[in-house]
């Protein structure tokens, strides 16, 4: 089983060594499963856990502190299943592979989501505040009240601005996890996010879109994380994918296609592929982007 992780494209990490050493881990167990879904899924997993990625447990909250998880799942027969905007549940990517498996539907969000997931036995209202995430959120100079429209007008004065240190964005903001895995004939990618500092309330970015935050095809498998928006708008994962079915290599396709991000966008982000010949690939213009491969 080919395994390739990810932890988010953004600013450089405070910690990378304890972060790295979680990233093998995820690569090193979902390489010990059957199956690609089996194997993406225990390796998003593992990173749910880990406080230090900003997916599951170190999610981010949203404008009106509330902290909602995203995931979403896919193979190369084009079995897709996603979950968006649910307060209170670590394992998103387990409520992405019950959408795929277990409905007809590709996407569900919010409190009907949750409701499904505890309905299916995954379990609900976590505690996924960490004491850095409340520090952070504590330190705010204000915190948005009211109507939709104020939260609004406190986001755009925030989102996706530069912190006071002159970082990019602060720790965490890109830290979605991913994984791509194929045994030699099948494919599988998830991509679990705990959204993006200081969004809206209700913000849903690019990793439950299919082909955005993830996609796999018969050609291989990708993962992408960054400035979601911005990956939404130029479909990144699909784009490494094309890459694939037009006959270049994992690395090949994963280069090509942050190129052409940077330039369609001028937005940071990374990815992560895989393709038939078991080769896996890398590429981000971010800062940083730390990965493992088993």
């Amino acid at each position: 089983m080919h395994v390739l992780v990810h932890g988010g494209a953004g600013a450089p990490p405070d910690a990378p060594a304890p972060r790295q050493d979680t990233l093998e881990t995820a690569a090193d167990t979902g390489a010990s499963h059957a199956t690609p879904v089996d194997a993406v899924t225990a390796a998003v997993r593992v990173l749910e856990r880990d406080p230090a990625f900003n997916a599951g447990t170190g999610a981010t909250p949203q404008s009106d502190g509330v902290i909602r998880t995203d995931a979403g799942m896919m193979t190369s027969d084009r079995a897709a299943g996603a979950a968006a905007s649910m307060p209170g549940v670590e394992a998103a990517v387990a409520v992405a592979r019950a959408v795929m498996a277990d409905t007809p539907h590709v996407l569900l969000s919010g409190v009907h989501a949750v409701d499904f997931a505890a309905d299916t036995g995954i379990p609900v209202e976590s505690d996924l505040w960490t004491a850095d995430t409340r520090a952070r959120w504590d330190d705010l100079d204000s915190h948005p009240d009211g109507s939709p429209t104020d939260h609004r007008d406190w986001v755009r004065e925030r989102f996706g601005r530069t912190d006071p240190g002159g970082r990019e964005s602060p720790p965490g903001d890109h830290d979605t996890v991913g994984a791509v895995a194929s045994d030699g004939d099948r494919f599988a990618t998830a991509t679990s996010t705990g959204g993006r500092w200081l969004a809206l309330a209700g913000r849903v970015g690019d990793v439950p879109q299919i082909g955005a935050g993830f996609y796999a095809a018969p050609a291989g498998a990708a993962s992408a994380t960054g400035a979601g928006e911005a990956i939404a708008k130029t479909t990144l994962s699909r784009r490494a994918v094309r890459h694939l079915e037009a006959g270049l290599g994992a690395q090949a396709a994963a280069d090509r296609a942050i190129e052409e991000f940077s330039e369609l966008t001028g937005a940071s982000a990374g990815v992560i592929v895989v393709d038939r010949d078991g080769g896996c690939g890398t590429a981000h213009n971010a800062a940083a982007m730390q990965t493992a491969r088993h």
